[in-house]
């Protein structure tokens, strides 16, 4: 993990996943909270998949990402296709449900950026072209030579 981004997309990761254990805690005890889950067995058994794949997903691991990303979009997916029809046939949400379709919207567009990241991780450069630096660094004219009489001895103490 080289970039910011992908240091953020996993911390929000982290955050989304934590609301989730609280909705699914909060779902289960039967108290009210701003969003309550849509299945709470189903709830239980993402957090643990989700926690199970962080640690790959910070070792960049694409199989990763994907499993996260169908696992949320089966989940988060028919909720947010439900709801948006419900707006196409003019049917009024109330509050509860707009909150629910964006905790829906965002559980699909975070593990889309997740994949996303790590694709394109693939593709980002460990040491970029420095052309300040690089006149002086990458060129031989200026390697140091070694002469023929140095000792070639590499001396370890301890």
């Amino acid at each position: 993990m080289k970039e910011l981004s992908s240091w953020l997309i996993t911390f929000f990761i982290i955050a989304f996943w934590l609301f989730r254990v609280i909705v699914a805690v909060t779902g289960s005890m039967g108290t009210d909270f701003i969003v309550q889950p849509m299945n709470l067995t189903t709830e239980i058994i993402l957090s643990f998949i989700v926690i199970i794949l962080v640690p790959f997903i910070f070792k960049r691991k694409i199989i990763a990402g994907l499993i996260y990303l169908v696992a949320y979009g089966y989940y988060f997916g028919t909720d947010l296709f439900a709801k948006f029809m419900m707006i196409m046939d003019g049917q009024s949400l109330g509050p509860v449900e707009y909150m629910a379709l964006i905790v829906n919207i965002v559980g699909i567009i975070l593990p889309l950026a997740c994949v996303f990241d790590i694709l394109l991780d693939k593709y980002r450069m460990k040491n970029p072209v420095n052309k300040q630096t690089d006149w002086f660094y990458k060129d031989e004219a200026y390697d140091r030579k070694l002469d023929e009489r140095a000792d070639k001895n590499q001396y370890k103490t301890l």
